[in-house]
């Protein structure tokens, strides 16, 4: 749950997008079945924030049918799908995290007439549409928890976790069943005075959690992901997916300490738990093997396995990860998250160096999905950025993002480099993260910021008069799309530039991820290799100092050909010296 510099010539952009047909092959509308299941092996995915994207009806919020005027833009971008936060009906506590109707869609967003539009006129651009899918927990508002706290002989008391708390009296609800604490602050379990029982949450008090080992549970939902499956959807983004179960005895949560034996407290004044009784138990395996059932038997007249499953999976190492694809025909997701890459939030080479070769040769061949971003941290500049040098450091993220093997993923606005814009009052944040850690967590504004399209009022984001739901960020006047779109130095050039190569170059769209120059402690280095093709070298400066390099690759010889390059990397002779300036990166073909 809870990248703006110049490319070696406007000619040579010019030419990459002349030169490079159209790829299908991660295309919806190619033909074979081979490239029907594997769409998703080197596919570029755009997180989009629907409240924060494009609003049409100039109410201040982002709606599904802004969404679909901009599909142009992000046909035109190189996005293979969309991943839609959730638009379901909802309290909005946590902005759509908290649903109280999985088969809806919530009015500010739209209907689902609204949907079926924007579902039809993606696939005319061949791009797929993939909903959050929640299923720890609901809202307090949904029909099931409503019935739920009713009484404790209703039907649907066991759909959710119950739990007598203890030393309670006639006058005194005691204390909670055990120390488990909410990610959001404080015990993860609430008293209620109706039927005198805690319930537990994982994440916010309107967030109860669902009891998974209620079967009729498991029922229901097998029939919602059919339900958003029969109206064309492309797969699903699990949210907060290792938390369904929890530790049957009750067990309390063991206190963290530090290296003194000592603990210490959260952001939130808590005591800092582990949290390996309510986080990544096995069942959840079990869970994920039956949905993905669900959606391959719904394909079994078409190609199974097309509907792709994408796992949101902070894990501890690479282990973890890697059991997250499934066992030998026991299939999980085919994109679990690699968040132990893209969250490093250090510019640490040698860090980067062994979490991309692990994602290389730990993950069993399967395919990685990167991601450095998304809605629920600060932007690239806040978590890499030195101050000096943010938009050439974003350039750097971006290229490991899209310059190695597998999927790659992203978030609205980082395109154009939107920055991090948290609120500077209390009075004005909007996010229950924010108001509950403030000030030492300002929460999750500044991350959701309106999308910024032009340098018109409110970014073009809004028509409205008055304020969008959240401020638009005063860089929207240089940092928009559509003063991009016309600088060939632009960050928005370099992201087309990235995924063209992506796509199109057969090292970069297939190839083996090969780590080079590994003893390297300022330039990350590694090639992209595959039957057939001219390998493609990477070399990225991670230090604000000019570095020189010296590349082998063992069976080439020493020529390159640039394919791509920012500012202070000169024109390299061979690949026994190639100049990167700060931050600077260079891609070439080996000749």
């Amino acid at each position: 749950m809870h990248w703006t510099q110049r490319i070696l010539t406007s000619s040579l952009l010019l030419a990459m997008a002349i030169s490079m047909p159209a790829t299908h092959a991660q295309n919806p509308a190619s033909t074979s079945a081979s490239s029907e299941q594997n769409w998703w092996k080197n596919a570029v995915i755009y997180e989009i924030y629907p409240r924060s994207f494009q609003d049409s009806n100039g109410d201040g919020i982002g709606d599904l049918n802004g969404i679909t005027t901009r599909l142009d833009y992000l046909k035109d971008l190189g996005v293979d799908a969309i991943w839609l936060t959730p638009i379901y009906p909802s309290p909005q506590v946590d902005f759509g995290y908290d649903i109280s109707d999985y088969e809806n869609i919530d009015p500010p967003y739209g209907t689902l007439a609204d949907f079926n539009h924007l579902v039809a006129e993606a696939d005319k651009r061949h791009i797929r549409i993939i909903m959050d899918m929640v299923m720890n927990h609901t809202s307090d508002k949904h029909p099931w928890f409503i019935q739920s706290r009713s009484s404790k002989t209703n039907p649907y008391r066991d759909w959710y976790v119950w739990h007598d708390g203890a030393g309670e009296t006639a006058t005194s609800p005691g204390v909670p069943p055990n120390n488990w604490q909410s990610d959001f602050g404080h015990s993860a379990w609430e008293w209620d005075p109706t039927t005198r029982q805690y319930y537990y949450h994982k994440f916010y008090i309107q967030q109860p959690d669902l009891n998974w080992n209620n079967p009729k549970v498991h029922e229901a939902f097998r029939n919602i992901i059919k339900f958003w499956l029969e109206r064309g959807v492309g797969g699903f983004r699990f949210d907060a997916i290792t938390t369904l179960f929890e530790d049957p005895q009750m067990r309390d949560e063991d206190v963290l300490k530090d290296k003194n034996g000592q603990s210490f407290r959260n952001v939130y004044g808590d005591i800092a738990l582990n949290d390996t009784r309510t986080n990544n138990l096995p069942e959840v395996h079990d869970v994920m093997q039956e949905m993905r059932t669900t959606a391959d038997k719904f394909d079994s007249n078409k190609f199974p396995g097309t509907r792709v499953f994408i796992g949101e999976t902070y894990l501890p190492n690479i282990g973890e990860l890697a059991k997250q694809y499934g066992a030998p025909g026991k299939p999980e997701f085919q994109l679990p998250m690699d968040t132990q890459i893209g969250f490093i939030n250090k510019l640490d080479i040698a860090a980067f160096r062994s979490r991309i070769d692990d994602a290389e040769t730990k993950l069993n061949g399967n395919t990685p999905l990167l991601v450095f971003d998304n809605h629920d941290n600060p932007r690239l500049d806040a978590r890499y950025g030195d101050g000096v040098h943010n938009t050439d450091i974003e350039r750097v993220i971006s290229t490991m993002l899209f310059a190695s093997r597998g999927a790659s993923l992203f978030y609205y606005g980082d395109e154009i480099g939107m920055k991090t814009t948290p609120p500077t009052r209390k009075e004005d944040v909007k996010d229950p993260v924010g108001i509950t850690g403030w000030p030492k967590d300002k929460g999750r504004d500044g991350e959701r910021t309106p999308m910024q399209w032009d340098a018109q009022a409110n970014a073009g984001f809004t028509t409205a008069s008055a304020q969008p739901w959240l401020p638009v960020p005063p860089t929207y006047a240089t940092v928009n799309v559509k003063a991009e779109e016309s600088q060939p130095d632009s960050m928005l050039s370099w992201y087309k530039a990235l995924i063209q190569l992506k796509k199109n170059n057969p090292a970069f769209a297939h190839g083996d991820n090969v780590m080079l120059d590994t003893a390297n402690t300022k330039v990350l280095s590694w090639m992209r290799q595959t039957a057939g093709s001219p390998s493609v070298v990477v070399s990225v400066n991670f230090t604000a100092e000019p570095q020189t390099v010296s590349l082998t690759v063992p069976g080439a010889g020493s020529g390159i050909k640039t394919l791509l390059k920012t500012p202070g990397a000169a024109e390299p002779a061979s690949l026994g010296s190639i100049h990167l300036g700060p931050y600077g990166v260079f891609i070439g073909s080996v000749q």
